[in-house]
This record gives structure tokens, sequence and C-alpha cells, in this order.
């Protein structure tokens, strides 16, 4: 890809790339604001870290996670690119991605709105379908060999966010069942403190991943050419732009997301928060590892109800988990139909 100077000449030059662009930083933005508070949002409720540091710790680690992982495995990236096609016109194919793109930001600042964290990962997936299904009419844009990677990590990504979950809390509960409680907690503060750095790092890994594979779309289809089959080399400048501005979003609207996840479902000491971020970051690594674009809020949430449920079932506060599911269950349909929608109005508009 282009030096930072050649790709801001080729948006300025470009209105559709410009916009296409300006969209994905949006959802990008839209995904710190209501995905990556989820890395930090046990460390922040049992008071191991104030908001403040929290925040910036995950911008770090979110941008070590992004440079680190796309050095040695860029899969998660690729699968993205290659989940669906715009077809050969590049006017088209840049307004129908820029369609998709308004819809996430849409279905996104809505679950924000009421304090719900939605899957940023899924709601770009099902707008991307939804989008390329609108401008060939049918399911021929869509890459059914790449798209089943969704439905195994989401499989993956709950089973094991959970089993883990319930499995290191159970371990961690074993090792210091005998221990004097007060003296463990400056332990426990600085074991969560890693685990939620360790959260962040692979968010940014999962998630700053498929939003630097939608930019490499906007940018070759805007030339009206396919990505190279060998893979495509992501520059710094982009990994950095990225990582600024998920923290950018992370800094605006977290509180909210951090008191849905880590107060309202499962009341946490530090030993549980350590468990839940171990177990989810475990889980991200290894739906990574194997090229499955995943949630990080389906790994950390679900690795808070295992946490639960070590203690008792009953700890778990269902009516939020029930919300949750619910805005999953619908995000696919939901998001994939307003990506429908706007890549129609968006043709009608822009074309």
């Amino acid at each position: 890809m282009d030096s930072i100077l050649d790709f801001w000449f080729q948006m300025t030059a470009n209105p559709l790339l410009f916009m296409a662009v300006t969209l994905t930083l949006g959802v990008i933005l839209v995904n710190g604001w209501t995905d990556a508070p989820n890395a930090i949002a046990t460390c922040v409720v049992t008071r191991c870290m104030p908001p403040k540091a929290a925040i910036l710790m995950a911008a770090v680690f979110n941008f070590l996670g992004v440079f680190l992982m796309t050095l040695l495995n860029a899969s998660v990236a690729e699968t993205i690119t290659k989940m669906v096609d715009f077809g050969s016109n590049p006017d088209q194919a840049i307004i129908a991605l820029s369609a998709a793109l308004f819809a996430i930001v849409l279905w996104a600042t809505l679950a924000w709105v009421f304090g719900i964290p939605t899957s940023e990962s899924h709601a770009l997936i099902a707008g991307l379908t939804g989008s390329a299904i609108a401008l060939h009419g049918g399911l021929a844009g869509v890459n059914g060999a790449e798209w089943v990677k969704v439905l195994y990590g989401i499989i993956i990504s709950v089973s094991l966010g959970f089993g883990l979950g319930w499995l290191v809390c159970k371990l961690v509960t074993m090792l210091f069942y005998k221990a004097n409680r007060p003296k463990t907690e400056p332990f426990f503060r600085g074991a969560q403190i890693a685990g939620a750095a360790s959260m962040a790092f692979m968010h940014g890994a999962q998630d700053g991943q498929k939003f630097m594979g939608v930019i490499l779309l906007c940018v070759y289809m805007s030339r009206g050419e396919a990505l190279p089959a060998g893979g495509v080399s992501i520059p710094i400048w982009l990994m950095i732009i990225c990582s600024v501005v998920m923290a950018a979003g992370t800094a605006m609207g977290g509180k909210k997301i951090i008191k849905s996840v880590g107060m309202d479902m499962v009341k946490l000491e530090k030993y549980q928060g350590f468990s839940a971020d171990i177990a989810s970051a475990i889980s991200l690594l290894f739906c990574s590892v194997f090229s499955l674009p995943v949630s990080t809020t389906h790994a950390k949430t679900t690795a808070i109800m295992g946490v639960g449920a070590v203690k008792r079932v009953s700890a778990i506060n269902f009516g939020v988990v029930k919300e949750m599911v619910l805005t999953w269950v619908l995000t696919f349909p939901g998001c994939g139909l307003v990506g429908f929608v706007m890549t129609k109005l968006f043709l009608m508009l822009f074309n």
C-alpha cells in the first residue's frame, strides 16, 4: 500500500473514496466507545485502575495488538476482505461499501443509546453482506466459504469464553482457598491490570484488523483493482490511525458500557475480574490464530458469565444477559437489512 501522503492525495482526488474512508473511521470510533470498553470494564469496576488510566492503557495495548498481531498473522483482515464481492464497477462498489459502513454506524449508535454492548464485528459482517446482496440482487456477492467462519467463530468464542471463564475462576478459587483474602488483594490487583492489558491487546488484534481490511477494500475498489492474491502489507501509519481513532471513541463513551458489562451483569471481585480477562483473552487469541473473525463482546461477556457461574448460577443477572443476546440475535438480520436499504438509497443518490 502507498505512503500516507499518497493515500491522502487519493482520497482528496476521489470524493467517493473520501466518503468511504471517513465512514470507516466513523465505524472505528463507534467501535471504540461500544466494544473497546469491554476490555477494561472489569479492571475499572473492581477499582484496580481509574477510568482515565485504564483508557490510556487500552489505547496503548490496542495499538500493540494491531501492530504485533498484524505482523505475525494478518489472516483476520484477509478474511474480511474476501467475505463479499462488490463487483467490478469501482464507483458502484465504493458507494455500496459506504452504505454498509453508514448502516453499521447507525446500528451501533442505537445500541449504545440503550447501553447494550453490541458487536461491531457482527454489525460489520452483516452490513457488508446486506450491501453486497443489494448490489448483486442476490447472494452472488457473498463468499460462503469465508462467511461460514463467522458461524464457527460465534460457537467457538461463546463456548471458550464461558468454559474458560468457569475453569480459570475455579482453579483460582481452589489455589487460594486457604489464603487470607485481604492479603491477596495486591496480587490480584496487579494480575487484573495485566489481564485487562491482554484483553485490550487482543481487542486490537481482532477488531483493528477487521477495520484495516475494510480500508484496504476501499482503496483497491476505488482503483478498480482486485486485492493481491498473496495478501496485502498493512502500513504502520494505518495501524496508528486505527488505534488512535479507537482510543478516542473509548474516551468519549466508554463509561456506559463499562457499567453494563462490569457491574450490571455480575458483581465482580478482583480475582473474578482477573479470571474473566484471562479467559476471554485466550479465547480471542485462539480465534485469531485460526483466522476466525469474532466478537470481543461475545468473548468477554460469556467469560464473565462463566466466572459468575462458579459461585452460583443466580449470581448472573439474566435480565442483562437476555438484552445482550437479543441484540446479538437481531444484529445479523437487522444491520444486514439496514445495509441493504442504505445501499439501494446510496446508489440512487450518488450513482
